[in-house]
């Protein structure tokens, strides 16, 4: 029989070292914390880093439970996001943050997905529209949602008054261009040029782009409302983290990220969409990311987009930049992280 003090001693010991192994194990980690995220348009290539990341479990891994929410003709993310429906929102571009922002809505930009402008304006190799010049008199069509304030800075940069151009709203098939009935269409580098240079071959297509006019038109924004930006820093961080991991796991596995992308959407064409994500790496990774990383927000370009905004009355009066736009999240993770 063991004497009581020698017991009581063994029982010390035993409740010393458990509670030194317990001590010495990490916390269990919390519950990951519900959010969404709504994007501009259906599941698509566009969008596959963020469907990569929630695929590899890289939201859960930073304690977020993230369900993504299809956008569509209708849904206007920075509505949702300003109103608490949804936590994130990657909404068209800075016309619409500079839009939001001048109607009074309370959300932040806090990246920046395409560093250069997603739209060409596209003619005939063969046809009478050689420069811009020759726009003038033309039928036009684009889209009223951004892409229309793209082209008439094109256009006023070159001394052309829009006004002289016969500009019309575009409908969604690009058929009417291609039957030869609109002179010149507007299309993304990563959705209608391609259906429209499979249609009619490449080498007879004309493009115009925004750059060569020295105009920058960045898009798709990465949104959050001023209670999110300011009550819950760290889950924008853990989100931008989390969405940068799944980008560059898209970039460095296209199949595998339109792989994800089919599971989630199995009636898109595979070719197009591993089209639409090589134009899109090339729209993520262009301008100064490669120094400052993905989501980088340039804010050199959004001052040269408000004031060509103000310049065409798109917003009634300047916003606060320091107070629509905030770094401060992509900042705070390593910029060797950040990098593509």
């Amino acid at each position: 029989m063991i004497p009581r003090r020698t017991f009581l001693s063994t029982l010390a010991a035993g409740a010393a070292l458990l509670s030194t192994a317990v001590g010495a194990l990490p916390a269990l980690a919390a519950d990951p914390v519900p959010a969404t995220l709504r994007l501009k348009w259906l599941p698509q290539a566009q969008f596959a880093g963020f469907y990569v990341a929630v695929a590899k479990g890289y939201y859960k891994a930073e304690g977020i439970d993230l369900t993504i929410n299809p956008g569509g003709p209708n849904i206007l993310a920075e509505n949702l996001v300003a109103t608490g429906a949804d936590t994130f929102g990657l909404s068209g571009g800075l016309d619409s943050v500079f839009a939001a922002r001048d109607k009074g809505l309370p959300v932040v930009c806090v990246g920046i997905s395409h560093q250069m402008t997603p739209f060409v304006f596209v003619a005939r190799a063969d046809g009478p529209i050689k420069t811009l010049q020759d726009f003038k008199g033309k039928k036009v069509t684009t889209w009223f949602t951004g892409a229309n304030h793209v082209l008439k800075a094109m256009l006023t940069k070159n001394g052309i008054d829009p006004a002289l151009v016969d500009i019309q709203p575009q409908q969604v098939s690009v058929t009417p261009f291609v039957d030869g009935q609109v002179d010149v269409i507007t299309a993304t580098r990563y959705n209608e040029y391609y259906t429209i240079k499979t249609r009619m071959g490449e080498e007879k297509l004309r493009t115009f782009v925004a750059e060569d006019s020295g105009i920058t038109f960045p898009r798709d924004t990465l949104i959050v409302s001023e209670t999110t930006a300011k009550e819950k820093p760290e889950l924008v961080k853990a989100f931008l983290r989390a969405s940068i991991k799944g980008w560059k796991d898209a970039f460095s596995d296209p199949k595998g990220a339109v792989d994800t992308i089919m599971k989630a959407a199995p009636t898109l064409d595979r070719a197009h969409q591993e089209f639409q994500l090589a134009e899109a790496a090339k729209l993520m990774t262009a301008g100064t990311v490669k120094q400052n990383g993905l989501f980088w927000i340039d804010m050199d370009a959004v001052k040269i987009t408000q004031q060509l905004f103000l310049d065409a009355k798109v917003i009634s009066k300047p916003v606060d930049l320091d107070a629509t736009f905030n770094r401060s999240f992509l900042e705070a993770i390593p910029v060797a992280d950040r990098r593509p």
